[in-house]
């Protein structure tokens, strides 16, 4: 089976209310709420990279780029290949707003959009990703983005 790496930026979308948002897709593995963000194209810069997926995704312009606060790699079997992926998450600070959709292969991948909030994070059985995504905000709130580059969660199959 073919093997594709890929390196990925996602963003931790918070409200003042801490609330965060979160996209239903379903890559064929089953549905899985996820944060927004994606692939990089060569020769962008991580907020190049995630400027552009969530103008894509969301219809979202970044105000500011946020700090690196957490960062995992796993694969992922698809029918066609097998994705090796690298993610790097940053935690931007938004009000809440009313994501659409502005490019439709992204159109034809997100099943729908929710914002959580950290109890509904820790108590619900769905798929998320990434599963310490709670543990994640209130390590942010509690003590502020990382002093050094987070570890690499590093999730095998």
């Amino acid at each position: 089976m073919r093997i594709i790496d890929r390196q990925a930026m996602r963003a931790i979308l918070l409200t003042p209310e801490d609330r965060v948002l979160l996209m239903r897709v379903d890559y064929g593995t089953g549905d899985w709420w996820i944060t927004p963000g994606g692939g990089a194209e060569p020769g962008e810069t991580p907020e190049t990279t995630l400027r552009r997926e969530l103008r894509e995704e969301l219809g979202f312009a970044l105000p500011a780029f946020g700090p690196l606060v957490w960062r995992r790699r796993f694969t992922l079997p698809l029918p066609q290949a097998r994705w090796r992926q690298s993610e790097h998450y940053f935690l931007i600070e938004t009000p809440e707003f009313r994501p659409a959709v502005q490019d439709a292969p992204e159109a034809g991948l997100i099943r729908e959009f929710r914002w959580w909030s950290l109890p509904e994070l820790r108590h619900s059985r769905e798929n998320l990703a990434p599963a310490a995504l709670a543990r994640i905000v209130l390590d942010y709130r509690e003590g502020g983005p990382p002093r050094e580059p987070p570890e690499f969660e590093i999730i095998e199959d």
